[in-house]
């Protein structure tokens, strides 16, 4: 599922290449995908002027100038492409938005496994109809905390760090794959009691979730085996070239030079290195 990186790549494509710029036409090819009917779905995005893209957690909110919002949750394998009109519709393209003129720019929502979603629905009900919304934690990248903030509010928490760290009522956006990464930056087992960090473990902690988002950010996110995931132009992302540990099972720790190992945590496949976290 693409994580915080992913989305907010995405983000910063769409705010580029949409914001200012009217639905003309809106298509849709069954109810699953936006959640309602295809007829209401189109009649309340047809012909409004898109305004901003914001991320909350995973998902992205696209604003415009009439009185609903349109939110898009990308999930196991949604993908949002950019097309012209005359390009060929690929499989599993289940609604097509086309801003500006006749035969202008379209974005796409390409999803094989049909488990993501586009949905309309009034700002002020948003929290509502997506309940995890409403009880998202703070944003590892926007809200303004200190490292000694964040070690409070981890030591005041009971839990497995890498549960905390996906536990998205605590941090919004962190997933499997940036929780591993996290863990290895800050030398931190996936099994450690939150309660029990210290100071200087704790700003380890913050320091390695900060800058693995942002680094990832910067190389437009994590493209795995499957390449489910690709930016809105269709391209890969390039910061599995920069794991740590992530599906680097048995070879060498790039720190210590110990072995990455992989064990199974809470149901997921865990990476991370014996020697060097602790």
């Amino acid at each position: 599922m693409p994580e915080l990186p992913e989305v907010e790549t995405i983000r910063r494509d769409l705010e580029k290449e949409i914001v200012g710029k009217k639905l003309k036409e809106v298509s849709v090819s069954g109810e699953r995908t936006v959640r309602r009917r295809p007829e209401e779905f189109k009649e309340r995005l047809e012909g409004r002027k898109v305004l901003g893209v914001d991320r909350r957690g995973k998902y992205l909110v696209v604003r415009l100038d009439g009185p609903d919002v349109l939110v898009v949750h990308l999930r196991m394998s949604g993908q949002l492409r950019k097309a012209a009109a005359k390009d060929p519709v690929e499989k599993h393209t289940h609604a097509v938005l086309t801003f500006g003129p006749p035969g202008a720019q379209q974005i796409r929502f390409v999803d094989p496994r049909t488990f993501g979603e586009l949905f309309v629905t009034a700002p002020e009900a948003m929290e509502t109809e997506v309940p995890e919304l409403a009880h998202l934690g703070f944003d590892p990248l926007e809200t303004p905390m200190s490292w000694e903030r964040f070690g409070l509010l981890v030591r005041n928490r009971k839990a497995k760090l890498k549960s905390l760290l996906m536990d998205q009522t605590f941090i919004a956006g962190i997933g499997n794959l940036y929780a591993d990464e996290i863990l290895f930056a800050a030398g931190l087992r996936y099994d450690r009691e939150s309660s029990s960090l210290g100071p200087q473990e704790a700003r380890r902690l913050w320091r390695g979730m900060t800058e693995v988002l942002t680094e990832a950010i910067k190389a437009r996110g994590s493209s795995l085996a499957d390449e489910q995931y690709v930016d809105l132009f269709g391209r890969t992302g390039k910061f599995q070239e920069q794991h740590q540990v992530y599906a680097r099972e048995g070879k060498r720790c790039l720190r210590c030079r110990g072995t990455v190992a992989r064990v199974k945590f809470a149901q997921r496949s865990t990476y991370f290195c014996p020697s060097c976290q602790v």
